[in-house]
C-alpha cells in the first residue's frame, strides 16, 4: 500500500490556498527595491515599542502562558468586553480553523459568500466540511436571501467578512441579526475593523451563535508575528480554549501585542494616514477612465479593468499585473472566474501611490 492511499482522498484533489510572496523573494524577482501592495500589510510597520519589548524580553526559553492571561486582560481593556469572551490564536487563520474543528463533522456545510477571503473554503475542506457558495451581488453585497435559502440541517457555519476582502464593503447590523436569527453559527470577520470602525462585537454577549474575529496583522503592523483573536459567546470560548494547542500564541507575539496596546494612539494615527491615502488613491484611480475602483472601508481598493490587451491573450488585469511586476510594483491578482479582470491594490504611502499611478499610465500607454 502506498502512502497516498492512506491520505484522505478529498485532500488530494482540493485546491490549495494561494499565498502572497515575502518581500525578500519579491526583491530577488524584481532585482531591486519593490513596492509591495499585494498583502494588505501596514506600510508604516509596528510600534517602536514592539521592537523594545522584543529586545528586552527575557523568557524566550520558557513556554508561553497557555491561558493567555495577560493578553486577554489587555484585550479586555481594548475591546471593552470581558476577557472570558476572548480567545487568541496564531493569526485569525488559526481561529477560523479552530471554529471549524469545533463545529464540523464530515460532510457538514459552511456558507461562503464569494468573492471573499480564501481561508474560509480552504479551512472548511481541510476540516472535512463542504463549502456552499452563495455568490455576492453585482455590487458585492452579501446575498442575505440567498444565504437563508441555501441553509439546511447540515449547515453549521456562515462566514461574513466585513469589510469584505477583496471588495472592501461592509455589512449592516440588521443583516447580521437576520442571519443570527437562523440559529446557525455566524462568524463576522472584522480583520479590517480599525479602518472602518464598524463592528458587531457588542452583540456577542447577547447572541450565543455570533462570533467576531479580529487581527493585529493590519492596523498594528504585526502580520509577520501571526496574532489574531476572536470575541465569542462564553460557552464557545471555553470549548475553544479546551481544543486549541496549549501554547498556540508564541511569546514574541504576546509581547508584541502587549506593547502595541500601550501605543494605541500612535497606531491609530497610522491608520488615519492609511485611510486618508486610501481616499487619495481612490481619486487617482478614478481618473483612469479604463479602470473602475470600488469604494472601500478597508486598507485596499478593488479595481475592475475596462480595456483590451493588445499584447497578450491574457485578461487585461493579469497582463497589467505582470507589467507592474516588471517595474517592481506588486499588487494582487486573483485567478478566479468572478475576479478575472480585477486587481486588488493595498494602500501604501503617498510615494507608493504616485509610483503606482505613474506605472499604470505608462503600461496603458504601451497598449496593455
Amino acid at each position: 500500500m502506498s502512502t497516498k492511499e492512506l491520505i484522505r482522498p478529498e485532500l488530494i484533489t482540493m485546491k490549495s490556498y494561494t499565498p502572497i510572496e515575502p518581500i525578500d523573494i519579491l526583491e530577488q524577482r524584481a532585482e531591486g527595491k519593490v513596492i509591495k501592495l499585494d498583502g494588505n500589510e501596514n506600510p508604516y510597520g509596528c510600534s517602536l515599542k514592539v521592537y523594545q519589548a522584543l529586545a528586552n524580553y527575557s523568557y524566550y526559553h520558557i513556554y508561553p502562558d497557555p491561558e493567555q492571561r495577560r493578553l486577554r486582560q489587555a484585550l479586555e481593556e481594548y475591546t471593552g468586553l470581558n476577557r472570558e469572551y476572548i480567545v487568541c490564536g496564531s493569526g485569525s487563520d488559526e481561529i477560523i480553523d479552530l471554529i471549524l474543528r469545533l463545529f464540523l463533522r464530515p460532510g457538514d456545510k459552511v456558507i461562503n459568500c464569494s468573492p471573499t477571503f480564501g481561508m474560509y473554503p480552504f479551512s472548511t475542506e481541510v476540516c472535512g466540511g463542504k463549502v456552499v457558495d452563495v455568490p455576492r451581488a453585482e455590487d458585492f453585497a452579501a446575498d442575505i436571501a440567498g444565504i437563508k435559502k441555501a441553509l439546511n440541517g447540515k449547515t453549521k457555519v456562515i462566514f461574513i467578512a466585513s469589510p469584505n476582502n477583496p471588495t472592501g464593503n461592509t455589512i449592516t447590523e440588521r443583516e447580521i441579526l437576520e442571519l443570527v436569527d437562523t440559529g446557525k453559527v455566524v462568524v463576522v470577520d472584522e480583520a479590517y475593523f480599525e479602518f472602518s470602525n464598524i463592528t458587531m462585537a457588542g452583540l456577542v454577549p447577547t447572541h450565543p451563535n455570533l462570533i467576531v474575529l479580529r487581527t493585529f496583522s493590519k492596523w498594528a503592523g504585526l502580520a509577520g508575528l501571526r496574532i489574531g483573536y476572536g470575541i465569542f459567546p462564553t460557552e464557545i470560548a471555553s470549548y475553544l480554549m479546551k481544543i486549541k494547542q496549549p501554547y498556540n500564541v508564541n511569546v514574541a507575539a504576546q509581547a508584541a501585542v502587549l506593547a502595541s496596546l500601550t501605543d494605541v494612539d500612535y497606531l491609530r494615527d497610522n491608520v488615519a494616514k492609511i485611510v486618508a491615502e486610501r481616499e487619495r488613491l481612490f481619486g487617482k484611480l478614478k481618473e483612469l477612465v479604463w479602470l473602475k475602483p470600488y469604494p472601500s472601508s478597508a486598507n485596499f481598493i478593488l479595481c475592475s479593468l475596462h480595456c483590451h490587451s493588445e499584447r497578450s491573450e491574457e485578461s487585461p488585469a493579469k497582463e497589467i499585473w505582470h507589467q507592474l511586476q516588471k517595474r517592481g510594483i506588486f499588487v494582487r491578482y486573483f485567478d478566479s472566474p468572478r475576479l478575472r479582470n480585477y486587481l486588488r491594490i493595498s494602500v501604501g504611502k503617498p510615494e507608493d501611490t504616485d509610483a503606482l499611478v505613474g506605472a499604470l499610465k505608462e503600461v496603458k500607454s504601451k497598449g496593455v
